[in-house]
């Protein structure tokens, strides 16, 4: 696991629209779509996200996940860390590479001094859902989204 760079945005699109949901929704180019770089040097610049990727042994992108470290006054003034954005690459799910990806997560927002982590997965997405469940993770809240 690592920090994303800037060269891997194409890699990290190609991931997050390797499923139903995200292939109808994401735009997958070379280069990337301006709309997306724009969004990387957003997160590159703001210390309190982490955009990671996981390589494969050759360098290849595998795996990504977003990291967002939120201060608030609730629980005594605990910092939050928020899991989004993770997926693995379709021919490596079930081999161990998310639980890894997971957990190099909980240590980044535990040594970041986050006291909980929350994490956003589509409903649809209910094999991720039991794979978040696996890993100690509660369905606590109700979300709720509207389009602005």
């Amino acid at each position: 696991m690592r920090a994303a760079r800037r060269e891997d945005v194409g890699a990290i699109v190609a991931l997050l629209a390797d499923d139903d949901l995200g292939a109808s929704r994401e735009v997958v180019s070379d280069p990337p779509a301006p709309g997306y770089l724009e969004a990387f040097e957003a997160i590159a610049a703001n210390p309190r996200t982490l955009l990671a990727v996981a390589e494969d042994a050759g360098g290849g992108v595998v795996g990504t996940l977003e990291l967002t470290f939120i201060p608030g006054l609730s629980n005594q003034g605990a910092e939050l860390a928020l899991v989004s954005a993770v997926r693995v690459s379709s021919g490596l799910r079930g081999q161990g590479l998310g639980e890894t990806m997971m957990a190099w997560a909980m240590d980044e927002a535990r040594r970041r001094g986050c006291q909980q982590m929350e994490l956003l997965t589509h409903l649809s997405r209910v094999a991720a859902q039991r794979f978040y469940e696996r890993l100690g993770f509660v369905k606590s809240h109700a979300g709720m989204r509207r389009r602005l």
